[in-house]
């Protein structure tokens, strides 16, 4: 039995896994998020561990023969946070969470201290990364800044608690921009462009390799045996690919969820900066990925469908079904910068807006704009990935807009390659955590990693590719039209 953990950004997630590739278990605890001012997001890593303290004690109550029988945990979570530690293992402030906008300043600032930032991390300097993070605490909190001994990842606080060691691992450490991505290990020269130093980062281990052991009063709490393994675990997209199987080249998945993400597994390193791609390490030894984010995807469905007072995003979907092809040519064009963006513009202060407004337009119209409008920011960070013809057979879409078949089909046929959903998807990262979890005990690749049973295939239809082409062409027209015009303020 392998347990994983997905320390998300609004729940606290675990899941039991046999060897048989059964869920025995899941349980989900909430988390809130703290803005004590403007931009600022941030969490108290104590409130993670009460959240783990009651998954536990849920687990326990209904899964005690199972939890008996665990023999290593892997760890999953969200990337880019910043919890700070003194010597004596303290934590010294909130953590400062990855979708913090306070540092705008401090990317700046690191990129001038920094001209090879770009080789060395794969990576603009973003206010959602580490890094920057740790430059505003030195300005603006300088005797917190003083006293920090270690800086960790939320995840990897977790482990500090669960093994009292202090290690990472190298997908998570990717999207703090002290990695040196290509070598696979801590950058000096980035670390002092911040005023830190390798000693104050943990050690580093690969996702699939053991970390530490449980401690022995925790495994005595929970009724795990002694001697468990933690393994080094991976960032919450890492995880997600490996859950979902996505671990040799070629391979990914695009996420329909709140925000939209194209991960694509790589056997090197294929940064490209310029287009705000990621480029990170992939949660196993050799192998990285590249990823495209777009900050609004079934965000921007969930606001069209308050916008027309449809009864559900299911509802308006039903009624964007039924629109002839003729109407949804003449739809109006919908740029889904709602929350501004970042692949592949990198612009923060891009907004949304709908192009084309006649009277003959509905809910209905209205509706296939926005999932239109964001299938095309995602074919634009498809791009950006610099994908050649036929080097990937297919992908598979997870999230919450995944159970749209109408979007899925517009997905295949916009980036002309298959989609294909699978049974057990929803478990995302915490799944992946448990993969990982069974690798570091020993596990192949293959016995550990199959992709879950195929729900259903979209096959790219040659016409609609070539339609939506044109569509996507006067798209980019628009923003680039409009681009001057966002205000800044």
């Amino acid at each position: 039995m392998y347990l994983g953990i997905d320390l998300g950004t609004s729940e606290l997630k675990l899941v039991l896994l046999d060897r048989q590739h059964r869920l025995v278990a899941s349980v989900g605890e909430r988390l809130t998020v703290q803005r004590p001012a403007p931009l600022h997001s941030e969490q108290s890593p104590a409130d993670w561990w009460d959240a783990m303290a009651r998954a536990m004690a849920r687990l326990q109550a209904g899964q005690a023969a199972a939890l008996a029988q665990v023999r290593a945990i892997g760890l999953s979570g969200q990337m880019h946070g910043a919890v700070l530690m003194d010597a004596a293992g303290e934590v010294l402030r909130p953590a400062i969470l990855w979708n913090d906008g306070r540092s705008g300043a401090e990317c700046a600032e690191l990129e001038a201290a920094c001209p090879r930032l770009h080789a060395i991390a794969g990576n603009l300097a973003m206010p959602g990364f580490t890094a920057p993070k740790l430059l505003w605490v030195r300005r603006h909190e300088p005797e917190v800044f003083a006293r920090t001994a270690t800086v960790l990842l939320p995840k990897d606080w977790l482990r500090f608690m669960l093994t009292g060691e202090r290690v990472g691992e190298r997908s998570d450490a990717a999207g703090t921009l002290w990695l040196d991505v290509a070598e696979r290990r801590w950058s000096a020269e980035v670390l002092a462009a911040c005023g830190l130093t390798e000693a104050q980062m943990p050690r580093l281990v690969e996702g699939s390799e053991a970390s530490g052991t449980l401690r022995p009063e925790l495994a005595a709490r929970w009724g795990l045996p002694a001697g468990v393994i933690v393994a080094g675990g991976g960032g919450d997209n890492a995880a997600s690919a490996v859950g979902i199987g996505a671990v040799r080249p070629g391979e990914g998945f695009v996420s329909l969820g709140t925000s939209g993400v194209i991960f694509l597994t790589s056997d090197r390193f294929r940064p490209n900066p310029a287009s705000a791609m990621h480029a990170f390490c992939h949660a196993l030894p050799g192998t990285w990925h590249q990823m495209s984010v777009m900050l609004s995807a079934a965000n921007g469905l969930s606001w069209v469908t308050r916008l027309v007072g449809a009864a559900s995003e299911g509802a308006l979907l039903e009624q964007v079904a039924c629109l002839s092809p003729e109407q949804r040519e003449r739809a109006p064009l919908f740029l889904p910068y709602l929350n501004g963006e970042r692949t592949p513009h990198n612009n923060p202060h891009a907004q949304g807006s709908f192009f084309g407004l006649t009277n003959e337009h509905d809910a209905a119209a209205l509706g296939w704009s926005v999932i239109e409008g964001v299938t095309f920011g995602l074919l634009d960070g498809w791009h950006a990935l610099g994908v050649q013809p036929g080097e990937v057979a297919g992908l598979t879409l997870v999230g919450g807009g995944a159970r749209s078949g109408l979007w899925a089909q517009l997905l295949a046929d916009a980036i002309g390659v298959p989609m294909v959903t699978r049974h057990g998807g929803e478990a995302g990262g915490a799944l992946g955590a448990a993969r990982l979890a069974w690798l570091a005990d020993g596990g192949t690749l293959d016995q550990v990693c199959p992709a879950p049973e195929i729900a259903a295939t979209f096959s790219p239809d040659p016409a609609e590719t070539a339609r939506l082409a044109a569509r996507h062409a006067r798209f980019r027209a628009l923003y680039r039209a409009v681009e001057g015009l966002f205000p800044v303020g």
